[in-house]
């Protein structure tokens, strides 16, 4: 039976992780761990328009990929991209694209690599939270090796699950709490308190315009602390 109040974090935790790219680090969310890696690179997608003068890329890109490791989960996960992996990275991409002015980056591309440790609920949004920090690791990075002038991030970003429990509002689901959700939303914020991305469905009802907001409003709260994890993380 959980304990934890409805309107509380699980215990949440963003921790530097050696690897070679040059934004690491672990973020752990209760149960849940998800590795994210951000890798600077300078092949920026073929379809970026060029300046006509110097030939170069006008603008610079963010992108992610998502995976669950095979031992993520009690039964074996099977390698490789499914539809929902598909459709986790392109919704981890649209956030950090959110974060950062792209005209700022010109010719820079950088991948954020986001690998489930081990699966207990909210492993998206935990992505998008620990992803922001592995790439604001990486866009310091290439600000110390000259190949980025200023800082082109507009915002911080982050996301968390909210849902209805037995009719009760409630923050970051777990597993236990996701399965019996009556309501289950994900939520995606930046740090003017703008929303990037909703994705909210009535998993075994329907909910009114009163309870959408107590969401959203639960979310937001959620968020703020989840950016103060952030900030202290990259500080």
């Amino acid at each position: 039976m959980n304990q934890r109040p409805a309107n509380e974090l699980r215990p949440t935790t963003i921790e530097p992780f050696p690897a070679g790219a040059p934004g690491s680090v672990v973020i752990t969310a209760g149960k849940t761990k998800v590795l994210c890696t951000a890798s600077v690179q300078a092949d920026v997608p073929r379809w970026i328009k060029k300046d006509p003068e110097t030939g170069l890329p006008t603008h610079g890109w963010v992108t992610a990929e998502y995976s669950m490791l095979p031992g993520s989960t009690p039964d074996r996960k099977r390698r490789g991209t499914d539809g929902r992996s598909t459709e986790i990275q392109r919704l981890i991409g649209r956030a950090l694209r959110a974060a950062v002015d792209l005209d700022k980056m010109p010719g820079l591309a950088i991948t954020c690599d986001c690998d489930v440790l081990v699966a207990d609920g909210g492993t998206r949004t935990a992505a998008i939270t620990g992803a922001y920090v592995a790439l604001g690791q990486a866009l310091n990075w290439a600000r110390e090796q000259g190949r980025l002038e200023g800082d082109p991030v507009v915002s911080p970003i982050a996301a968390i699950s909210v849902g209805i429990i037995d009719g009760v509002p409630t923050l970051d689901l777990d597993y236990p709490l996701d399965v019996r959700a009556e309501v289950d939303m994900n939520v995606a914020m930046n740090g003017e308190g703008q929303f990037i991305e909703v994705q909210g469905t009535g998993e075994q009802g329907t909910f009114d315009r009163v309870q959408l907001d107590a969401l959203l409003d639960l979310a937001q709260d959620g968020i703020k602390s989840l950016m103060a994890i952030q900030q202290q993380a990259l500080s």
